[in-house]
């Protein structure tokens, strides 16, 4: 029994290994996709989702400006469902 913890415990130190060497390409991009694009692009996600099943179409803008779109994008999927608030009653 304590083998296997010992075996699950080294699988997963393994895995954040092998996580942290992960990297993301620089940004080559002129003008990278900043906040309000973030904004714009995470309101319009499930309009974008639906597109996606039937074109090329992505929802999260690569190569972008880093955390600041990601922030944009997490306020405008937040605003568009509704935050938690939605399922304060």
């Amino acid at each position: 029994m304590r083998l296997r913890y010992i075996g699950i415990i080294a699988l997963l130190a393994s895995l954040v290994l092998i996580a942290a060497c992960a990297t993301q390409p620089a940004t080559a991009a002129f003008d990278p996709p900043g906040f309000w694009s973030g904004l714009i692009h995470g309101a319009i996600s499930p309009f974008a989702l639906i597109g996606a099943f039937f074109t090329e179409a992505r929802i999260y803008a690569f190569p972008n400006s880093g955390w600041w779109y990601d922030l944009g994008f997490l306020l405008g999927i937040g605003a568009t469902w509704g935050g938690g608030t939605a399922y304060a009653l």
